[in-house]
């Protein structure tokens, strides 16, 4: 919801036409509470997934300790990634500026109603390097919890299919349902959040994006958390 508050609603109302309906200090706040949003969003799906896989693999003793704890760990790790995410995303409201000063087009990537200071090569290479490797590292954790999760599931379902085939019942299973509902998950997941990831990147070493293309970054880094 924070995610398509803070960046939607401006977006939408950029594209039907209204300029500047943003100061200095709404700028800086909404760009910050977006940037903040999204790396909760994408670090709590992961947190989430990685509870289910330690929840469903109650064979696995190493984990069992964590398993029965894990209820207890999953506010605090939500409470560190917001803390984190407020504390990393604090040089984001930095370098956004308001909209008057986004005349100067060969100073400054206009957002139609923000700007973003231009951070110097060397600076925006590092940071959108940052950001691309803690994305792909979410990503990897998801891919491999859903992937443990799904693996579970068949070897479960291999195990009791004798007592499945002995039932009339034509309905699907529900580990066919849940491992379904898994990859449906992940593969939106991934896909969304990589695309998202590769746009920001392909924004941030461009000099001078076209509205175009932060149109489509807009859209792709929304069509998740829709």
């Amino acid at each position: 919801n924070l995610v398509l508050c803070y960046k939607g609603i401006p977006q939408t109302m950029a594209a039907l036409g209204l300029e500047a309906f943003l100061d200095e200090a709404g700028c800086k706040l909404v760009f910050y509470l977006h940037r903040v949003a999204r790396g909760v969003s994408l670090s709590t799906t992961c947190l989430l997934s990685g509870f289910q896989a330690i929840k469903l693999c109650s064979s696995i003793s190493r984990w069992m300790e964590v398993r029965i704890r894990s209820a207890k760990c999953i506010i605090f790790c939500c409470f560190l990634c917001w803390v984190l995410h407020l504390v990393v995303n604090i040089p984001v409201a930095r370098y956004v500026t308001g909209p008057m000063n986004s005349k100067n087009m060969s100073m400054e990537k206009v957002y139609r109603y923000c700007s973003l200071s231009t951070l110097g090569a060397l600076l925006s290479s590092v940071t959108a390097i940052l950001f691309s490797f803690t994305d792909g590292m979410c990503l990897a954790l998801m891919v491999w919890t859903s992937g443990s999760m799904v693996l579970v599931l068949h070897r479960h379902k291999q195990r009791v299919q004798h007592i499945r085939s002995s039932s009339l019942s034509p309905r699907t299973s529900h580990e066919t349902r849940a491992t379904h509902t898994i990859l449906i998950l992940v593969s939106m997941f991934v896909s969304f959040h990589a695309l998202a990831s590769i746009l920001s990147y392909w924004i941030t070493e461009i000099h001078n994006p076209s509205h175009w293309l932060r149109s489509i970054s807009v859209l792709v880094s929304s069509g998740f958390p829709t």
